[in-house]
């Protein structure tokens, strides 16, 4: 009963993010309860073993003691401390200065955010505010990936490279704009790395060509685009892209919202490559979605020109009430020490695990394309591995794999062209990703017998 009193609730009252809400209103919500590990509990005792960490942010997994008391510390020490009127806390302070100590090389000043939308939000005033105040008010056009991601606040929508952000939003604004994704598996130059990174140099030249140099303020990027897919680019494409902002003028903001914090190896993403970008963002694996925050990181340059720009005697006009909030700064640096304390090396050391299982899935009749980057994948599904054929939208592809993911339970991302995302835990244990992968299989194979699925086959 009150699992129906919820769900009835849920339908009244809660406006649920990225959803279509009457179709929610008609599905109803599935209400968790419990989290312990890898594993969720819902209202009605299903067991469900997390392999997208809730939304690719749970990177410990749930229940760990040492977080919660951490926050529980703070709280009683000091809940609440403003960043305002030169006040500070001992954890954002801690936090901030270890965060400069673990980014890419330069990243030395950090502004703290309540989550990744915010982040990018931040970023994108601060570049308006850094050539303001050195001289290039011209520069305003921004450049991003078709189906990338960037959050969905007012202006970092219209940078997301996806309709669904921009449908009745009245985006992307004129001064967004986007180039083709690094996406090997249909990119037109084929499958080959050098010409998908040479055809992405290529199209950012021809777009700053286009608007001209003196218009570009920056290039947006995510090292995975996460929620494309799981589009993994060819190694070397990042500091090709670095090495072109920099020979055009215009800012370079990686974007590691996603991949930060160990999602694909290393701490940053960035680090495969040595890149040092002009920006990050950071958010999700920050705290491990124990609690809301986020960030900026910028150049010892970036941070000059806005401090040292005209009348820097008057306050730069950028803040909000819970940047650098101390029981959110407190309970990252416990994440943190769980990932230097282990979870970064377990992340690794199942990687080639995760890697074996999608080889063997890669030969599923529905499988057209499988990719990786550590602890972060994406299977995509298509109706006709020769063609590369997508399963036409009507079939509504992404609400049987999650319901029979339900069925098996798994959770995953089930993405609108039939792609499968994967994100488990980077503590996930070795038992826990061969269940992972057994349950995958499953699905696919429950998916596959359902007589819609197979007549199209």
């Amino acid at each position: 009963m009150l699992s129906n009193s919820l769900i009835e609730a849920d339908r009244r009252h809660l406006i649920h993010p990225v959803t279509a809400w009457r179709g929610h209103e008609a599905r109803g919500a599935t209400v968790l309860t419990q989290g312990q590990g890898m594993y969720l509990t819902d209202s009605d005792g299903n067991r469900l073993l997390d392999a997208f960490a809730g939304l690719w942010c749970v990177n410990i997994g749930y229940g760990h003691d040492s977080v919660v008391e951490a926050a529980a510390e703070q709280m009683r020490r000091l809940p609440y401390a403003t960043g305002y009127f030169s006040y500070a806390s001992e954890p954002a302070i801690r936090l901030a200065e270890r965060l400069a100590t673990l980014a890419p090389q330069g990243l030395e000043r950090v502004y703290f955010t309540q989550g990744g939308s915010d982040s990018v939000d931040s970023a994108l005033r601060f570049i308006v505010h850094y050539w303001n105040a050195r001289g290039r008010p011209t520069k305003k056009h921004v450049i991003a990936l078709d189906t990338g991601y960037h959050g969905s606040s007012s202006n970092g929508a219209g940078i997301t490279g996806l309709a669904a952000f921009h449908r009745l939003f009245d985006l992307p604004h004129h001064w967004q704009h986007h180039i083709p994704a690094p996406y090997p598996y249909r990119h037109a130059a084929g499958a080959d790395p050098q010409a998908v990174i040479d055809a992405s140099v290529a199209a950012l030249k021809d777009k700053v060509a286009e608007l001209g140099a003196d218009h570009v303020a920056a290039f947006f990027a995510e090292p995975v685009q996460g929620s494309a897919g799981v589009i993994v680019p060819p190694k070397g494409w990042l500091a090709a892209m670095r090495a072109a902002c920099t020979e055009l003028g215009i800012l370079l903001v990686v974007d590691e919202v996603i991949t930060g914090f160990g999602r694909t190896g290393p701490m940053f993403a960035c680090e495969h490559e040595g890149v040092s970008p002009d920006l990050m963002t950071l958010a999700k694996g920050l705290t491990a979605g124990y609690v809301p925050m986020g960030a900026v990181l910028m150049s010892a340059d970036i941070y000059a020109g806005i401090a040292d720009g005209p009348d820097n005697h008057l306050p730069v006009g950028h803040g909000a009430t819970y940047s650098g909030h101390p029981v959110s700064a407190a309970v990252a640096m416990a994440v943190l020490d769980l990932y230097e304390g282990g979870i970064l090396a377990n992340g690794i050391a199942r990687t080639p695990q995760l890697a074996a299982g999608l080889a063997a899935i890669a030969d599923h009749p529905l499988v057209g394309d499988v990719r990786q980057a550590g602890m972060l994948a994406g299977i995509e599904l298509v109706a006709d591995k020769a063609a590369k054929t997508r399963f036409d939208p009507a079939l509504g592809l992404p609400d049987r794999l999650s319901r029979a993911g339900h069925a098996n339970g798994i959770i995953f991302r089930a993405f609108a062209d039939g792609t499968i995302g994967l994100a488990p835990a980077i503590s996930c244990g070795e038992e826990d990703m061969a269940t992972l992968l057994a349950r995958l299989t499953r699905t696919l194979d429950d998916v596959i017998e359902q007589l819609e699925v197979r007549s199209i086959l």
